[in-house]
């Protein structure tokens, strides 16, 4: 069992400030999309969608999902295991991309999916939300949206869920 660090409501209410955040930054959801990195960024996608979608129901914000498997730089070091399948209905051409993702770590992640989001066009610009910014970045990424910065042991386990978000493997200091 873990430290429960942010309850459901605690996630709830961080989803609701970040698109409220996402939506005054762009001055409303003109040409705005949501991507959400496969997997642990798909159920936070969707949720950020749906309220941003909420907010401003005239909008219809998409919400799709990319896959980063085969755009890692650790491909050859490990075996590729496809996390699941990219599904971006939409064009990304001229339009804002707020990638999403559950954790930020080391931001390999990140990188890997700013990488697959060119195949999908060249966005005017690319943001990024995450529920949680743990720190120990190993590139230089950094977040426009967070739900709560939430500093750990490089061995700690993360995992943030609708349900909430859960450290565990903590190493005593």
């Amino acid at each position: 069992m873990g430290n429960i660090v942010m309850s459901a409501d605690d996630v709830r209410r961080a989803i609701t400030r970040i698109s409220h955040e996402i939506l005054e930054r762009q001055q409303g959801a003109d040409k705005l999309v949501i991507v959400g990195l496969q997997r642990g960024g798909a159920w936070l996608a969707d949720a950020i969608g749906t309220a941003i979608n909420q907010i401003e129901p005239q909008a219809g914000v998409p919400v799709g999902y990319i896959d980063v498997s085969m755009h890692r730089d650790d491909i050859g070091l490990r075996p590729v295991v496809p996390g699941a399948i990219s599904r971006i209905s939409f064009a990304v051409d001229g339009s804002t991309v707020v990638l999403v993702d559950d954790v930020l770590f080391t931001g390999r992640t990140v990188r890997a999916a700013l990488e697959g989001i060119n195949a999908y066009g060249r966005p005017r610009a690319v943001q990024l939300a995450v529920l949680i910014d743990r720190g120990h970045r190993e590139l230089p990424i950094r977040p426009d949206y967070v739900g709560k910065n939430l500093p750990t042991h490089i061995d700690d386990d993360v995992r943030a869920t609708e349900a909430g978000v859960v450290i565990t493997n903590q190493v005593a200091p």
